[in-house]
């Protein structure tokens, strides 16, 4: 789609007032409830589904089929990474009332960082078209990989440092406690750290890692840098209220790692034949339509044989703790 630069910056301002709407809402520190959190959600999507309607209407439907199966793919991948976010929050002892400022700050460092990564993919894409090779194999490595740790069942109860991380604690040092939403405070006459900026940096160098499958899983559905920027922005855009809305769900979507692994090996595969194809290879390429619908499909088979799963392992506890007091009631019976 070509875009020029006029609707570039009119995107972008507009992506800024949003972010400006959403600070202005979370400028205070508050525990988030749920009603506020769900209304919220459901405002980010709708905005994201009226933008995608509006690239129907005023661009083209390929473009507008893009941006969904990207914006669908980017949000999977954002609330698998929440796990992460809520391992961090646990390992600072981040206050619940601080926590929605942590996720602005941390969703500003993805928006940014994304940025960055989509600017390099796009120049790599533009001049080298054999990186697609590399990004498909990357992606269905990763795939391999999600499955391994899912069928593993590595319960993954704590999150470490980075040295990264580390390195910058020993350089600034850490205050004892939290000091509301300060970020630096004085210490005996030395600037140091509050446990806040600590927990930002960490949610910030942890999003590098995320942007690494993120970027090239939506450059493999689609290599426009329009779409590829506003899929993703929109995808973080509703992120801090989606925490605290299924934050305590996300352990119910048992099978989500495995739906993702099928999701980021189909995209791999769907990027190594469209790389085949550049190299003049006769293959067969998978439509975009055709992707949009596996996407959709996948995440709804995942969150039905997650709740299946999650049925059957209550009632397999239920009957477990039935059995067990009617083994006391014997025992008690007999004595």
């Amino acid at each position: 789609m070509d875009v020029s630069w006029t609707v570039w910056v009119l995107t972008i301002l507009g992506l800024i007032a949003l972010i400006a709407v959403d600070f202005f809402i979370g400028r205070k520190p508050h525990d988030v409830s749920t009603k506020e959190a769900g209304i919220w959600t459901i405002v980010w999507i709708a905005l994201a589904g009226l933008f995608g309607l509006g690239l129907l209407l005023f661009g083209e439907s390929q473009a507008s089929g893009e941006f969904f199966a990207g914006f669908i793919t980017e949000k999977s991948l954002s609330v698998d990474n929440l796990f992460v976010f809520i391992l961090i929050m646990a390992k600072f002892s981040v206050p619940s009332h601080l926590q929605q400022r942590v996720l602005l700050i941390g969703v500003l460092i993805a928006l940014v960082l994304r940025a960055i990564f989509i600017a390099a993919g796009a120049a790599v894409i533009a001049n080298f078209s054999w990186i697609f090779y590399i990004f498909g194999a990357f992606l269905i490595f990763t795939a391999w990989k999600l499955i391994q740790e899912a069928r593993a069942d590595e319960d993954e109860d704590d999150w470490e440092e980075n040295r990264l991380l580390k390195s910058i604690e020993h350089r600034f040092g850490v205050a004892d406690r939290y000091h509301g939403t300060k970020l630096f405070i004085r210490n005996n006459g030395k600037r140091v750290m509050t446990p806040l900026m600590v927990v930002m940096l960490a949610i910030g160098t942890t999003d590098i890692l995320f942007a690494l499958d993120s970027i090239p899983a939506i450059f493999g559905l689609t290599q426009d840098p329009y779409i590829v920027f506003t899929a993703n922005a929109f995808a973080l855009m509703g992120l801090r209220q989606l925490y605290f809305l299924i934050g305590g769900l996300l352990k119910k979507l048992v099978h989500l790692s495995y739906g993702l692994s099928v999701i980021l090996g189909f995209i791999g595969v769907k990027l190594v034949l469209h790389a085949l194809h550049e190299s003049g290879v006769h293959v067969p390429e998978i439509s975009i339509a055709f992707s949009l619908s596996f996407i959709c499909a996948v995440l709804v088979v995942t969150t039905i044989t997650s709740l299946v799963a999650n049925k059957k392992t209550a009632a397999a506890e239920a009957a477990a703790k039935g059995e067990q007091k009617d083994d006391s009631e014997n025992v008690g019976a007999e004595k």
